[in-house]
């Protein structure tokens, strides 16, 4: 449902906002306006996603849980689509989401509505060295197709 009430909203919050500053500022204006916060945006998302890359290495190279880093990188990934929608509403959410603290507290929020399972292996028992781990597949015997010796046996 509420993916639905953005998808009817979103549009007419954009047209509604394109009507009034259009027509306070101009047609030719709003359309720079437009094409200015796309490539603004275009270039803070490439500086903050390579940022937001550097955190999630080094969570697996310090070997910490990488959520919030990877949190991080989906919404810089997120505004970047909205920055590259045309539309001043969708521009300032998007601008919204590049600001750090903001990103904190979506996350945060998130966080709090989502419940991560996890388990562990501590206290299992280890696998014998000698035992070889694999897949197979029964080949039924009257279905086999048949092409003659291998060359690895005598006959």
């Amino acid at each position: 449902m509420w993916l639905f009430l953005a998808f009817l909203l979103v549009p007419l919050i954009e047209i509604a906002l394109f009507i009034q500053i259009g027509g306070a500022i101009g047609l030719g204006w709003t359309l720079l306006i437009v094409v200015i916060t796309a490539v603004l945006g275009t270039m803070l998302v490439r500086a903050q996603g390579m940022q937001a890359l550097g955190q999630v290495k080094s969570s697996f190279n310090q070997m910490r849980d990488p959520s919030e880093a990877l949190a991080h990188g989906a919404m810089i990934l997120f505004s970047g689509a909205l920055l590259l929608t045309p539309g001043f509403f969708t521009d300032a959410v998007g601008f919204a989401l590049l600001v750090p603290g903001v990103r904190l507290a979506v996350f945060h929020w998130a966080r709090s509505r989502v419940k991560v399972a996890t388990f562990t292996t501590h206290g299992a028992r280890q696998a014998d060295p000698n035992t070889v781990d694999g897949e197979f597949t029964e080949v039924d015997p009257e279905q086999r197709e048949v092409r003659g010796p291998s060359g690895w046996t005598k006959h």
